[in-house]
């Protein structure tokens, strides 16, 4: 039996990959939501997560923390996580690293809150690199990975879409324009039936961070 402890959703961004990946891919869990109260060390978590934090993943008790160590774990049973052709494969992988360890400008810049609809503002320098990379990142996937009807970075739903999907609601989220290839990837992700079922829970959730709810002003109000 699979137990997935997450956090907010409508805050937790790591959350998201593994209970979207579960939910694609139709695999049977139980959801168990905890409150994370920010992005500080939580011992009150420790009974569930050797790192003290979520996502986690219990396997009949057995803990796997870390969405990327949860999606690689799920992957050894169900291959159809990772894009079947070799190259492909180590790019998505490649891509999943980039975008598990980088984008801080970004993630700090524009922090996940589906409830909110900016009007959205210049990105600082920094920022835009980040935009930019993933917008390559994108670009570099359909263009020359995708295989396939599927609209997905590798054609078929991937574990690298799983990893960008808060940077896709983010996007979303903050107003940022896209170059064709790229919107059209975006609009494919928000249409996907798990991210609408995750972004419905979200609008009922109650809990609030004051410092994540602030942001309309800075960003223009609301569209």
């Amino acid at each position: 039996m699979l137990d997935l402890y997450i956090g907010n959703k409508n805050y937790s961004s790591w959350s998201l990959r593994p209970w979207l990946l579960l939910k694609h891919f139709a695999i049977p869990f139980a959801e168990h939501m905890v409150s994370v109260a920010g992005r500080d060390y939580n011992p009150l978590l420790k009974p569930l997560a050797g790192n003290a934090r979520v996502p986690c993943l219990h396997d009949n008790g057995f803990q796997i923390w870390d969405s990327l160590a949860i999606a690689e774990y799920l992957a050894e049973q169900n291959p159809a996580f990772w894009p079947v052709d070799r190259l492909a494969r180590a790019r998505a992988r490649s891509i999943c690293a980039e975008m598990h360890s980088g984008f801080a400008k970004l993630r700090t810049a524009m922090p996940m809150n589906l409830k909110l609809k900016l009007k959205g503002k210049p990105a600082t320098p920094e920022v835009q690199r980040d935009i930019d990379r993933i917008i390559e990142i994108w670009e570099e996937a359909r263009s020359k990975f995708a295989t396939g009807d599927g609209p997905y970075l590798f054609g078929d739903f991937s574990v690298a879409d799983a990893m960008f999907a808060p940077i896709v609601w983010r996007l979303h989220i903050y107003n940022v324009a896209l170059p064709p290839l790229a919107a059209a990837y975006s609009a494919s992700m928000l249409a996907h039936p798990a991210m609408q079922e995750w972004y419905a829970a979200a609008l009922l959730e109650s809990e609030a961070h004051a410092h994540y709810d602030n942001l309309a002003a800075e960003y223009g109000g609301q569209r």
